[in-house]
């Protein structure tokens, strides 16, 4: 991850956790008692944020003395014990709610991403996030599917051109609103169009976007679309994507499946952090 984001975040995080003064750590810790903590996992999961981690504590504390026992995208199960940082009790103390608070979600987004991934079970369909993510928390999110084994969609509305029905409306059809963006766009960005009938794929086919999002289709219609559109566009599904329906959609031809339950429906794994005193 980009080293100035994670310690943006990571600085208005304890600005917001800590005014002026830690009330307790402050009054009952002796100033410079060393320390050590101790991370446990206490659910089966994913790790993901460790660089996280590191930056929270050497934030507070920049002579604590870091070390995992577990790596970047592994695997860990319930008790088994992650990392531990040797250094300043009070800066411990203060770190570590928003070392956990950052890890446990971005444990949580890889760990459901990671069960996505495996069961669609199809390396030849991506499985992407969307923008329905926590606001100032995107990039941490969009890391966490990338460690979870899956890929990012458009990062904001700068990567490209996502016209959906409002801007149809506007627009005054797909093929003014593709034709428009075209004339204004640069090479490097692509046109996507949601359509939510067949009607629509045809005409967003004849528009020539580069890729057009089946919104909201059974599977027996998204079938039907494959078979239209031929190959000519990439064809991205979203809208009513379950895990139990993954698999079944990952065989109807298409080549994208995106989904917003990754980064908004994802439960936080489960991290304890205790001290234990040199």
């Amino acid at each position: 991850m980009n080293t100035f984001i994670i310690e943006a975040a990571l600085k208005n995080a304890f600005i917001e956790d800590n005014h002026y003064i830690d009330v307790t750590s402050d009054m009952l810790i002796e100033k410079h008692l060393q320390a050590t903590g101790l991370m446990t996992s206490k659910a089966d999961g994913i790790i993901c944020g460790t660089e996280v981690v590191d930056q929270a504590f050497l934030l507070l504390d920049p002579s604590a003395k870091i070390t995992w026992y577990v790596g970047e995208g592994e695997a860990v199960v319930v008790g088994q014990e992650l990392m531990k940082v040797d250094g300043d009790a009070r800066a411990l103390l203060k770190a570590e709610r928003i070392a956990l608070n950052f890890m446990q979600r971005m444990c949580g987004i890889a760990t459901m991403t990671k069960s996505f991934v495996e069961a669609l079970d199809n390396p030849l369909v991506k499985l992407v996030d969307t923008r329905k993510t926590t606001p100032l928390f995107r990039p941490f999110e969009k890391y966490s599917v990338f460690i979870g084994g899956a890929c990012n969609h458009r990062y904001n509305l700068s990567d490209a051109v996502m016209i959906k029905d409002n801007h149809i409306l506007v627009c005054g059809g797909i093929r003014q609103a593709v034709d428009k963006a075209r004339k204004m766009l640069g090479h490097t960005i692509k046109i996507e169009v949601e359509v939510e009938s067949l009607d629509q794929l045809k005409e967003a086919i004849e528009a020539n976007a580069d890729i057009i999002m089946l919104d909201n289709m059974s599977t027996e219609m998204i079938r039907e679309a494959v078979a239209i559109n031929a190959k000519r566009a990439i064809l991205e599904v979203s809208g009513n994507v379950t895990i139990d329906r993954l698999n079944e959609l990952g065989k109807t031809g298409i080549d994208v499946i995106s989904s917003g339950a990754l980064t908004h429906s994802y439960p936080v794994m489960d991290i304890s952090f205790n001290i234990i005193l040199d």
